[in-house]
């Protein structure tokens, strides 16, 4: 009697200490990943400094790609659990991005003032082919599209630059993780753009359809270039001075026009 008096009382308090008992015999049909971004980042400070900051403050991020000849993904967040790297932010109808994605920190320098103008410092080649099987691994863990693949100046265009005009967005688009407008589809636009510009209203209207948080307003206020800036750093770096030229219209029709489907 003694022994199974105690052996209930293991047994209760066993229970106790584990937490209660989860039968997982079903599971709801209705249920996706967390994860629906991916943001990427320039740290703008040297290898020790970043795991520094990114492992003892408040800011931090899932993963920390370094700059080493032979580059190290340091995971420093679970991805189950969300990290603070995002901030205010903003993309299609989310926000305040740090529930809903992944955040990558990769060393860079970022820029540094001089007297003729900022000077972008360029990823390591070895730097972006990690990157490239890191992001392989978790788009195809999360499912995640390519017009999900962001910027931290693509969710918070007002704030933040990064990870800046050098980021080779291209070379991650050739390995279809990011969403690029097609080549002659810009090329066939451009010349009607040439002739005539659309208006504020219709790059504001475009770069929402994007994803942008940005001013439905028709007014070519700082909001907006600072927008205009974020997009063209992503897709058109030589020139970002948020200025709504044809090259800008004609990039951004090929991403937001639909396909037309051929007669059945």
């Amino acid at each position: 009697m003694k022994t199974l008096l105690a052996a209930l009382l293991i047994a209760l308090l066993t229970g106790c200490a584990t937490g209660p008992v989860i039968d997982h015999t079903y599971s709801a049909k209705g249920q996706s990943s967390r994860v629906k971004f991916v943001v990427l980042h320039y740290t703008a400070i040297n290898l020790p400094q970043s795991i520094k900051v990114l492992t003892e403050q408040t800011v931090s991020s899932h993963y920390l790609l370094t700059d080493e000849a032979v580059p190290v993904v340091y995971g420093l967040v679970d991805e189950t659990r969300q990290s603070n790297h995002a901030g205010v932010s903003n993309w299609k109808n989310y926000t305040l991005l740090n529930g809903s994605s992944i955040g990558i920190e990769i060393v860079n320098p970022g820029f540094t003032e001089s007297p003729a103008g900022r000077v972008w410092y360029p990823f390591p080649q070895a730097q972006v082919d990690r990157l490239i099987v890191l992001l392989q691994d978790i788009v195809k863990r999360h499912n995640i599209p390519p017009e999900n693949i962001l910027g931290h100046s693509d969710i918070a265009p007002q704030r933040k630059q990064d990870p800046g005009p050098l980021f080779p967005w291209d070379q991650l688009a050739r390995h279809g993780l990011v969403a690029w407008p097609d080549a002659a589809k810009v090329a066939a636009a451009r010349p009607v753009y040439d002739l005539m510009l659309p208006d504020v209203a219709w790059f504001q209207a475009r770069l929402a359809t994007v994803g942008y948080a940005v001013p439905q307003t028709g007014i070519f206020d700082d909001a907006t270039r600072n927008v205009i800036a974020a997009f063209q750093m992503k897709y058109r770096p030589l020139t970002i001075d948020g200025a709504p030229d044809a090259e800008t219209a004609a990039l951004l029709d090929a991403l937001t026009t639909p396909a037309v489907k051929p007669a059945a």
